[in-house]
């Protein structure tokens, strides 16, 4: 048993070692009730402990539907590492250490003299026989000689073996169209002032904690009171403590629902804008550009199966054409559904048009997302992302539920909307009654109606003014403060209009505020300028505030990411000023993760965001680049994220879907092939592919599961480990945003509190607890908040738990409890991420078994601050300063070589490179004679279903040529010879016909003139089925023979 550092009882541990030399966790020595118990102990009380604000509660909500529908988390960006100040953190804890080698360096000599004295001294004890040596023990724990060691085997499947080609894109795509160019350097060095004020911040903050002892353990044994200026969060008072802590249990109390639609119903505080405030929402609508050409629209859309539609953010096109189509009777023969390639436009937008209608969000018009359904059995209109859409074509492959189907903002080309593109070429030539409406700007819409045959274009009209473009003079290496200049030289100089800036993300972007704001204060009696950011993580609230109008004297400026190109429209815009910079998710194949970096934006979206100046007047823009930069160094249209990203989950998806041959699937921008094969080894490793390629009954099943296809493993192997149970909160946890926090004024403590969970050899463990701890103490909010943990991120993880649990339910898997034996989770574990397994190399570092990565473990996990496993899986990486792993779970060697045989074996004694070298290619050997095999295998069921088609295409023919004969007298028989007296022969594998009129064997010339009648009749069923080089006409009388060619059959000479 050991003491926390607040003096509260934290749970033991029975600890034995592993094979590899390291110690593993083998069951509690108390029950999980009193596990529970002891970590629900509380250090402070709850009125010290700061709840999260409901800006945090805002930024959770952000987090969570911002993210992407399908993928993990994207990293390269702090405001999705809420634990990103560790890596300072850990960077000062390094530089103590050094500091420390520093000063006793003059000591290591004196200390080795003591060293070799003492083993004298020992010696020279044991040879007297003062002392005497002990004999070892069994169970002795010698490291060096228990240690295992992997070998690690590079093999791959046949079909992976570089002859098979499984797309039209041979090469990658890079992401920048020139990396030695003057925009690609800058833009991997990142901005100047940006890095300088980050700089700044970190000293400032490090000074501040130097210097404060609020909130710290010191300060709080001194009794030092925070000052209530300067603390961020909020204290708890003993009434918020009540109504928000004392929890009900699992069904009542607090824990009330998470969904979106809740929440969104709360917020009516009237629009953000004049407009919006002052008209009724029925105004609102006949003033949207879509309302006018309504009446055109709809016959377009009635005459055509698939529809372009265009038109300028704002037009209406998103909200408008689905109440168009509900309005004219779309709705009764079907839903009409809507996709969004992000969550929290399915959701806004659905609730705008249930305001709209004047419906109950949920009731006619409803939304579905990922593990969150508001629909209903009356649901008419329905929005959704289009992973949501994508998913329901598994389990219906038409969509009959719906008659027609909108794809918006299809020019961003999401990647599950380009797979959605493709599939829904073949289900509207299976459902001609199917309408498909494709919405997009003006960048790309002729891509789409080419795609779609010459789909025909309808363009919504917008108001649109001239726009005059600047080009800089020279490369502009800090966009940053090249940016702030040009801003304040046209507030300063140039005439009344609102300034939008592009910048890249929210740090670029909160210094580009700071900067501008800072050196107008420098100049003596500016004109009055309002800064205004606005990126995805800002409350709702402080976005809204750039729609406001602005004081009479005052001008806007407002500092934008891409998301102030196409999905909202600012009035008063007349100055464009563009970095010529986004943050692109890029995949990146050696490190097996997504990752979120800064390149030059492409020609299509520098007119994009140029236009935005000419929306209510004439405008200006100011382009940081120069003129042949834009023409060099640009990609004409944006990347397509399917030819930039990781596509695991989409090859198990189509492969599901029956696409065998991802060369035939009709992509409207094909992946690259080294994509597709790195996607296709990670399923094959998992086992969700066998080693043909084709899909697996285990990649089938993994398919069910809307996650991850690693995470699905880990649900269905955990059926056959006996912990269901167990694995499924582990997944729902993994799922949802981080449980902890760690408020500013309280960093210490709520590192005290977290470390009450940790279970020394998991991270995926230590959750568990999180969640078993929570439910004992009836999921309350109050003991959430005294643990510095987030209430809605542990409610959300419930309801993904009872939705992952419906769905085992259907898929009919068995949920069992391992009970206190964690190590056989610990082994499910490893079952699902062997193929992401690190070993110990030393100095704090690991090294990636497969990838040679070297990583390290980040300060936040629970296997940090111990002694290091040799081996460990992990659930992801996190790029800051470092390479991080995150979630990691320690595990036995043994266990790496039994579940990925494929890549591991354990290294036995006396085992050499030769040994290693022939093992692999036995493998491969046997894998070839597997591939073989199947191959033959293959081929002769091609053959029997040829012969079998053409057996049956012999058989319509001869039945089609019989019925035809028989009505002018005649029989056609089948038969390989002409006996005597036989009337009609016809043999189609001799391609002879052979005819006898016994009736008038004095006149054989009427056989031609019978025969020429009868044979235009039959030719045209004939020639479809056969391919006939020549009849010939046989009399027995005449005993003459008269060749008769296709083209002869169909002429009237005869």
């Amino acid at each position: 048993m050991y003491d926390n550092r607040d003096g509260s009882a934290a749970p033991s541990f029975k600890r034995r070692r592993l094979d590899g030399g390291r110690f593993q966790d083998s069951g509690r020595s108390t029950p999980r009730d009193s596990r529970s118990a002891a970590a629900s102990t509380p250090s402070r009380d709850v009125n010290d402990v700061p709840p999260p604000t409901d800006e945090d509660s805002k930024a959770l909500d952000r987090d969570w539907y911002m993210g992407d529908e399908f993928g993990g988390h994207v990293f390269g960006d702090d405001t999705h590492n809420p634990f990103a100040d560790y890596s300072a953190w850990e960077a000062q804890k390094q530089e103590e250490i050094k500091v420390e080698k520093m000063t006793s360096r003059f000591d290591a000599r004196r200390e080795q003299r003591n060293r070799e004295n003492d083993a004298w001294e020992t010696n020279r004890m044991l040879v007297s026989g003062v002392a005497q040596r002990r004999d070892m023990g069994a169970d002795f724990d010698d490291e060096e000689t228990t240690r295992v060691h992997l070998l690690v085997h590079d093999l791959r499947p046949p079909f992976l073996d570089g002859r098979t080609i499984f797309t039209k894109q041979l090469e990658p795509v890079p992401a920048v169209r020139d990396y030695q160019s003057d925009m690609a350097v800058f833009s991997r060095k990142g901005s100047k002032v940006v890095k300088e004020a980050r700089q700044q911040r970190e000293r400032q903050r490090q000074a501040q904690e130097a210097t404060s002892m609020a909130g710290t353990a010191l300060g709080n044994l001194m009794g030092v009171k925070e000052d209530d200026g300067d603390s961020a969060l909020p204290v708890a008072s003993e009434e918020d403590a009540k109504k928000g802590g004392e929890g009900k249990g699992e069904e009542g109390g607090n824990s009330s629902s998470n969904k979106f639609s809740d929440h969104m119903k709360k917020d009516e505080n009237g629009g953000s804008s004049d407009f919006s405030r002052s008209k009724t929402l029925r105004e609102q609508r006949q003033y949207l550009p879509a309302f006018a050409v309504r009446e055109d629209l709809m016959r377009v859309i009635r005459e055509n199966q698939v529809i372009i539609v265009v038109g300028e953010t704002g037009s209406g096109k998103t909200t408008q054409l689905t109440q168009f189509l509900h309005e004219d009777g779309f709705g009764k023969s079907g839903m009409i559904g809507c996709t969004q390639p992000r969550r929290v436009a399915a959701m806004s937008v659905a609730k705008r048009v249930s305001e709209e209608m004047e419906v109950k969000l949920g009731s006619t018009v409803g939304y579905a997302i990922r593990f969150e359904d508001c629909t209903s059995k009356d649901t008419v209109i329905k929005y959704m992302t289009d992973g949501v859409l994508l998913r329901e074509s598994l389990n219906e492959p038409d969509l009959d539920r719906y008659s027609c189907v909108i794809m918006d903002e299809a020019h961003e080309r999401a990647l599950n909307t380009d797979i959605l593109m493709g599939l829904f070429k073949k289900i509207l030539q299976r459902r001609r009654d199917l309408k498909l409406i494709v919405t997009s700007a003006t960048m790309n819409a002729k891509r789409f109606s080419d795609f779609y045959g010459g789909a025909p274009e309808f363009i919504i009209p917008g108001r649109t003014f001239p726009v005059d473009v600047m080009f800089h003079r020279s490369p502009v290496e800090d966009y940053v403060d090249q940016a702030v200049q040009q801003v304040l030289a046209i507030h300063v100089s140039m005439d009344q209009g609102d300034i939008l800036v592009f910048m890249t993300g929210q740090e670029d972007i909160e210094v580009t505020c700071e900067l501008i704001q800072r050196r107008l204060d420098a100049l003596n009696d500016p004109p009055k300028l309002s800064i205004l950011p606005i990126y995805s993580q800002m409350p709702a609230d402080l976005q809204a505030k750039i729609f406001d109008r602005a004081a009479p004297g005052v001008r806007k400026c407002i500092v934008a990411t891409n998301i102030a190109e196409t999905s909202l429209t600012v009035d008063g815009i007349k100055y464009v000023v563009d970095a010529g910079y986004s943050k692109m998710k890029v995949y990146n194949p050696k490190m097996g993760m997504d990752t979120l970096q800064i390149t030059p934006i492409s020609q299509a979206n520098a007119s994009q965001r140029s236009g935005r100046a000419g929306r209510t007047g004439p405008g200006k823009a100011f382009r940081l680049f120069t003129e042949k930069a834009f023409k060099e160094e640009l990609y004409l249209q944006t990347i397509p994220e399917i030819q930039r990203t990781n596509l695991s989950n989409t090859v198990l998806m189509l492969k599901s879907l029956g696409v065998k041959d991802l060369l035939d699937f009709d992509f409207m921008d094909p992946p690259p092939q080294d994509t597709i094969t790195t996607s296709m080894f990670d399923l094959w490793a998992l086992g969700a592919l066998d080693n043909l390629g084709e899909l697996t009954p285990l990649g089938r099943k993994m398919s069910a599961f809307p996650m991850d296809p690693s995470l699905s493993k880990l649900l269905i192997t955990a059926e056959e480990y006996g912990c269901s149970e167990e694995m499924i909160t582990i997944v729902s946890m993994l799922s949802v945003p981080n449980v902890f926090y760690r408020p500013k004024e309280r960093q210490e403590e709520a590192d005290t509190q977290r470390e009450k969970f940790w279970v020394h050899e998991s991270d995926h463990l230590t959750y568990l607890q999180v969640y078993s701890a929570w439910k004992s103490n009836g999921c309350s909010d109050g003991w959430c908040i005294k643990h510095f943990l987030h209430p809605k991120s542990l409610r959300r993880a419930k309801e993904i738990r009872d939705q992952l649990l419906d769905i085992m339910k259907m898929q009919k898997m068995e949920m069992i409890s391992c009970g206190m034996d964690w190590d056989i989770i610990r082994k499910c574990i490893c079952s699902g991420y062997y193929h992401q397994a690190a070993k110990y190399k030393g100095s704090g570092e690991y090294i990636n078994l497969r990838t040679n990565l070297g990583v390290q473990l980040h300060p936040t996990s629970a296997l940090y601050a111990g002694h290091p496993p040799d081996y460990i899986i992990y659930h992801e990486l996190i790029l800051t300063s470092k390479v991080y792993v995150s979630t990691v779970t320690a595990v036995d060697p043994h266990w790496l070589a039994d579940l990925g045989g494929v890549f591991y074996s354990v290294k036995e004694k006396g085992y050499s490179v030769r040994d290693k070298r022939l093992t692999e290619t036995e493998f491969n050997r046997k894998m070839e004679i597997e591939a073989k095999m199947a191959e033959d295998k293959k081929r002769e069921e091609q053959r029997l279903e040829a012969e079998a088609e053409r057996s049956t295409k012999k058989k319509e023919c001869y039945e089609n040529a019989s019925s035809s004969l028989f009505s002018e007298g005649y029989r056609l028989s089948g038969m390989s010879a002409s006996p005597p007296n036989q009337k009609a022969l016809f043999s189609v594998d001799q391609v002879t016909v052979l005819v006898v009129k016994l009736d008038d064997p004095g006149r054989p010339w009427t056989v031609v003139k019978v025969l020429q009648q009868l044979l235009q009749r039959v030719f045209f069923a004939l020639r479809l089925a056969l391919d006939l080089r020549a009849a010939w006409l046989v009399s027995s009388n005449l005993n003459i023979m008269f060749p008769f060619t296709r083209e002869d059959w169909c002429s009237s000479a005869y």
